[in-house]
């Protein structure tokens, strides 16, 4: 069963551009994923999936680069399309997507999601933030009685997508034309794996978080 894992990346970031080389706390943004990805024995060929060269020295040993086609980095290009691209380009019976945005996303993490899908249990498996607090929807309570609250702890979990993995099969995305199917395994991350670098504001948070890890001689993959 052949596992491919491939990193998209664009360097003409329009909200905060050159973001994904970034130094962040002494390193390049890319550098966090690249660095716990080339070192999962489980996944069978890892690709940075780029359309400019420049990106090259900051791939280190164990993963490929694979140049995409320029078309794919505009603005308007959907997720769904880079993927229907590198599944083109690479076959494979299981692809994991994941991005360097989230520096901060655990091996164990995608392995654990990975495990579930090989086992068969599963088509398919997502990072997801567990929430657990009083939540509303078009101006009601989504998950909650207010003449009955109970107490946070007992509140049914929801579940909040973030993008640092989508594992899926080759018949999930060929059938149905979706990084989920129809019966995913949710694998629930930690906060400081959930923080995304979108903005200025993100990047400050992720500056923090990096700089309490190296603090701290965290391990956190």
């Amino acid at each position: 069963m052949k596992v491919a894992l491939f990193i998209p990346i664009k360097l003409n970031n329009q909200r905060l551009p050159g973001k994904n080389i970034m130094d962040l706390a002494g390193r390049p943004v890319c550098d966090y994923l690249f660095q716990t990805v080339s070192r999962l024995k489980e996944i069978d060929e890892r690709y940075v999936y780029c359309s400019n060269e420049e990106i090259i020295p900051y791939i280190p040993d164990g993963i490929e680069f694979l140049k995409r086609d320029e078309k794919l980095d505009g603005y308007e290009v959907k997720g769904l399309d880079i993927i229907e691209a590198f599944v083109n380009d690479i076959d494979a019976d299981i692809y994991i997507i994941t991005h360097v945005t989230q520096p901060f996303t655990k091996g164990k993490s995608i392995i654990e999601a990975l495990d579930k899908v090989k086992s068969g249990a599963y088509d398919s498996a997502f990072s997801a933030v567990e929430l657990q607090d009083y939540m509303w929807y078009h101006g009601k309570p989504f998950n909650y009685d207010m003449k009955d609250i109970v107490r946070t702890q007992d509140l049914e979990p929801i579940y909040m997508e973030t993008g640092a993995f989508f594992i899926f099969t080759k018949k999930v995305f060929t059938e149905l034309h979706q990084r989920i199917g129809d019966n995913p395994y949710i694998c629930a991350i930690d906060q400081f794996e959930a923080i995304d670098i979108d903005t200025k504001e993100d990047f400050a948070l992720a500056e923090a978080a990096a700089e309490y890890i190296k603090r701290k001689g965290n391990q956190h993959d």
